[in-house]
């Protein structure tokens, strides 16, 4: 195939046909022109540490308004408190200590709930114990007054004469001993 035709060179659709061959050297104008030098390096992270000597730190502190300590309670204040104490401890040592006939309110309480255990019923027996500290507990949380605390700590003591030993027993397995 004698008659084949090699191109040297091509021309872009829609470029004008240069007017002369480019000279030996030269680059084509339809060529696209040569890569520019190459960027810099970028910088390192973290960026390098600065030069050493005085440093200059601004700090601005917006200062919040300090509360001020709780005043000390009062005359009165610390009267009361005091009175609430010993209300309490007076409602408990009057429950637990002997001066009814020779017997405490909590061991009276205890004795009637268990005797209601036995000639009544069980469930009877806790049902009394159980109305008894409600009501008590219910009073003191109302008033707060020293009756109410002694009723309270003689109905919550003395509900304990109602359990006898095989009561867990008895819930446990049905079985009544």
């Amino acid at each position: 195939m004698p008659d084949e035709i090699l191109p040297t060179r091509i021309i872009p659709a829609g470029v004008p046909l240069p007017a002369r061959p480019p000279e030996p050297g030269e680059t084509p104008p339809w060529r696209p022109p040569p890569p520019g030098p190459p960027a810099p390096p970028a910088d390192p992270w973290p960026p390098p540490a600065p030069p050493p000597g005085p440093l200059e730190v601004r700090v601005t502190v917006d200062l919040a308004p300090v509360p001020e300590p709780e005043p000390e309670p009062g005359l009165l204040a610390r009267l009361w408190d005091w009175l609430v104490t010993w209300r309490m401890i007076s409602a408990i040592l009057a429950a637990l200590l002997p001066w009814a006939a020779g017997r405490s309110p909590v061991g009276i309480w205890s004795h009637t709930v268990h005797q209601a255990r036995i000639e009544a019923s069980i469930g009877a027996a806790y049902v009394i114990a159980l109305v008894a500290l409600a009501a008590a507990w219910g009073l003191d949380r109302r008033t707060g007054r020293w009756l109410p605390r002694f009723l309270l700590v003689t109905a919550s003591l003395g509900a304990l004469g109602v359990l006898h030993w095989y009561d867990p027993i008895t819930a446990l397995t049905g079985v009544l001993l």
